[in-house]
């Protein structure tokens, strides 16, 4: 795996650059997880990649997060997270919010 190696880089820390628009002194890490894992995806460095790993419980934490609570993907980032996390996109929330809102409106 691309990130086998992030235990050895457990200094590593979220850029606070990514959430630019959240007060950092009271931001809930644990709260906001899905909104950090989606920004993290979308457009962070390795370093903000091992720090989320960190953060949330390595790469099985973060697969979790990415199934359950990241509110959304861009299609890219949703074949991104497939083949790096080894998820199947039908498993993932947002996808399964995506294609239902994409059948309400098409009803």
């Amino acid at each position: 795996m691309y990130f086998s190696d992030w235990e050895l880089h457990n200094d590593a820390k979220i850029g606070a650059w990514l959430l630019w628009e959240y007060n950092m002194d009271k931001f809930d890490w644990q709260l906001m997880r899905g909104e950090v894992v989606e920004r993290v995806i979308e457009r962070g460095s390795k370093e903000d990649y091992y720090g989320m790993f960190n953060l949330y419980g390595g790469v099985k934490g973060v697969k979790q997060i990415i199934i359950n609570d990241v509110p959304f993907l861009y299609p890219h980032d949703i074949a991104y997270v497939e083949a790096l996390f080894n998820v199947k996109k039908e498993d993932l929330s947002c996808y399964k919010s995506q294609q239902l809102r994409r059948k309400l409106l098409a009803s």
